[in-house]
């Protein structure tokens, strides 16, 4: 069993978010509500505004003692003192974002089939990403590969942690908890809540109650 980072330890709650006007306002309360690890993903900055915005970010999290993420980007992640990167299948190669960051950093990996979730076991990375379990518009373009994907991947014993990515909210939690999933990247459930603090409250409440219930059956 690979070691898991310290940054990891007891984090289930992964915010994945773009910015936003209200960027800084709005991580506080999430991780008020119970967020424990936080990610910025923007497609559409410019290196110079991105950077900005993922110093603002990064300041927050730090604040609140929550680890950040940056999408992407591991010379940007680097420049505004991340915790980390999360890269795609087709972003910059896991090996190189190491390099930058060093043994110290957080480095996730998305995945999308049982072929990418066993190349990912050879790859510098402390984490995956398995899904997205239902399709999303964050993700155009690419369809939902089922809650069997998350069951896979929680056989693989040998594999790092994984977070479930995919239409995470209160209701869909249990289904996924009892397929395997123990830790869930969270997106629209945040991004459209009118009130972001109940809506992580409830969202980890929900989270913790499921894996609670599994931990129970398990010991019967």
């Amino acid at each position: 069993m690979t070691s898991e980072h310290p940054l990891l330890r007891g984090r289930r709650l992964y915010l994945c978010t773009a910015d936003r006007p209200d960027l800084e306002t709005f991580l506080a309360a999430c991780v008020r509500g119970g967020v424990e690890l936080v990610q910025l993903r923007d497609k559409r900055l410019d290196a110079r505004p991105l950077l900005a915005r993922a110093r603002r970010a990064a300041a927050v999290c730090r604040d609140l003692g929550v680890p950040f993420v940056l999408n992407d980007r591991p010379d940007m992640a680097l420049e505004c003192g991340a915790d980390g990167v999360h890269v795609g299948q087709d972003d910059a190669p896991a090996a190189l974002c190491r390099r930058l960051l060093g043994p110290d950093a957080l480095v996730g990996l998305s995945t999308h089939a049982p072929g990418q979730l066993e190349a990912a076991a050879d790859e510098p990375v402390d984490y995956t990403s398995v899904g997205p379990v239902v399709a999303t518009p964050t993700k155009p373009g690419r369809d939902g590969v089922g809650l069997g994907y998350v069951t896979h991947a929680a056989a693989q014993t040998s594999y790092r942690p994984f977070f479930v990515t995919g239409g995470a909210s209160p209701q869909s939690i249990p289904a996924i908890v009892a397929a395997g999933g123990r830790r869930i990247v969270v997106v629209r459930w945040l991004t459209e809540a009118a009130d972001p603090e109940q809506a992580a409250r409830a969202l980890s409440d929900a989270l913790a109650r499921a894996v609670e219930g599994a931990a129970s059956a398990d010991q019967r």
